[in-house]
């Protein structure tokens, strides 16, 4: 057989694999759900946005605050529109997380529910999930995590790359205007990235337990996964070396940190990984 087609059949057979695990059967389910959803996740995304809108206002005001900026900075307004604009999005934002986090719970509760993927993985040989408790549990662990990135980005990074890059703008002898968008953008980017990041204890425990990647797998593709966790810093973060390193060591310390936990609450699959 000619190399490329055994490599081709390779990947399908991968493909087939990841279908036919506990994790595969939960992906199909939810996904087939949640197809059915759409307008009800409208309707969070509306809300969100509704319910925001008018305290973006204040928060801007509360985050443009002077004792809350480096020293000698001065935020500016651009455009008549920047203003209503940037609070626009801001609500839009909180829409879109109410409703990635509806998407996330209830396509999480169906798909445990669902008799089908009981049944395979009964087929499979897998425990049946207990759905309020894993989806309970599960979602209290995301909303931790988050806030933990967002605690982390708002005492730690933010402040610390704030001083950095104004220090080196004024010794330069540039004036420090910020843009209001930019200034707002900046730390909202910032607190997404961590908070995002601080999920990879979280993914990488659920891609185990589901036995949709092998701990052996995995810990082969370690340096992929440290690559793409600096990929995301480099994404999320601004563009230097040093906010890219503050974002993507915790992402790569709390992935180690998940992965030595899933080793030793584990020892029976050892031989397995």
């Amino acid at each position: 057989m000619h190399p490329s087609m055994a490599e081709v059949d390779r990947l399908v057979n991968a493909v087939d694999e990841l279908l036919d695990s506990p994790g595969g059967v939960i992906l199909a389910s939810f996904r087939s759900y949640l197809r059915k959803r759409v307008k009800m996740l409208a309707v969070v995304f509306t809300l969100g946005f509704m319910v925001t809108f008018p305290l973006t206002k204040n928060f801007i005001a509360w985050l443009i605050d002077p004792t809350r900026l480096p020293d000698n900075v001065e935020i500016i307004v651009i455009t008549p529109v920047e203003f209503i604009l940037l609070q626009v999005g801001l609500a839009a934002h909180i829409g879109l997380l109410c409703m990635v986090f509806v998407f996330l719970s209830e396509g999480s509760w169906h798909a445990s529910k669902n008799l089908a993927f009981r049944q395979r993985l009964a087929e499979l040989n897998v425990q049946t999930p207990r759905p309020n408790r894993t989806v309970i549990i599960t979602a209290i662990f995301a909303i931790l995590l988050s806030c933990s990135g967002i605690y982390y980005a708002w005492n730690w990074l933010i402040p610390m790359l704030l001083e950095y890059l104004t220090t080196d703008a004024q010794t330069a002898g540039l004036s420090t205007e910020w843009r209001l968008s930019s200034y707002t953008g900046f730390i909202a980017n910032l607190a997404i990235a961590s908070a995002i990041g601080f999920q990879a204890p979280l993914a990488t425990l659920l891609i185990l337990r589901m036995e949709i990647v092998r701990r052996a797998t995995i810990r082969s593709y370690r340096r992929h996964i440290w690559f793409g966790a600096f990929l995301l810093g480099a994404f999320l973060s601004p563009p230097d070396p040093l906010s890219l390193f503050l974002v993507a060591m915790p992402v790569i310390l709390l992935f180690e940190a998940a992965l030595l936990f899933d080793a030793l609450s584990r020892k029976e699959d050892n031989a397995n990984s």
